[in-house]
């Protein structure tokens, strides 16, 4: 017992110069877009109708998925995603499963678009959506992140979009979520440069 300590404390102090610099190199490409700029709130309803091949949300749990994503997003808090009419009932697999989302994004001042809202500060922050982040995610979901992708993500002000979701209808197996891109969010209060 005594050998595999020494040994993983050897393995740790070898590994944290690697950390470092990476984390270094992470925050020195962050670091222009942490810089906070005006932007302004906008309000979008969308009405989800999910159509896909390996799973079936019931309208609560697709409700539940379309929240955590549109959070994930960078939209504001008090998102709403309220179950559609469903056919087979509350809690209950339904192959045209619906949701109603009523939420706000954050646009950069002079994007266009009407404003709901005073100017607030906003930031650029990366987002990665992939199996289990959000924790809640699983692969599964793959055919509901490719629709979130289509439909939903254009509402937000986005840059430097890499998608490599491929989901195959009928199958976990061999899918992957994989969309990564930057969000124009709230600045975090009390961060840099306030």
């Amino acid at each position: 017992m005594n050998t595999i300590s020494k040994w993983a404390a050897l393995f740790g102090c070898a590994m944290l110069p690697a950390l470092l610099l990476s984390s270094a190199g992470f925050a020195d490409s962050a670091s222009p877009a942490a810089t906070p700029e005006p932007g302004s709130w906008q309000k979008h309803e969308y009405n989800f109708a999910y159509m896909g091949f390996t799973s079936t949300y019931s309208c609560d749990g697709l409700a539940d998925k379309l929240k955590l994503l549109l959070i994930a997003a960078g939209a504001r808090k008090d998102a709403k995603s309220q179950p559609g009419a469903c056919a087979s009932g509350f809690g209950r697999p339904d192959k045209f499963a619906r949701a109603s989302l009523t939420f706000y994004t954050l646009a950069p001042a002079g994007s266009g678009g009407g404003s709901d809202s005073a100017p607030t500060a906003g930031t650029w922050r990366p987002v990665a959506i992939s199996d289990r982040s959000p924790r809640e995610l699983r692969v599964g979901d793959c055919e509901l992140v490719e629709q979130f992708r289509n439909n939903v993500l254009p509402m937000f002000a986005t840059r430097s979009v890499e998608n490599h979701t491929s989901c195959i209808p009928h199958q976990e197996s061999g899918s992957t979520i994989d969309l990564r891109f930057e969000s124009f969010s709230a600045a975090p209060k009390g961060g840099a440069g306030h």
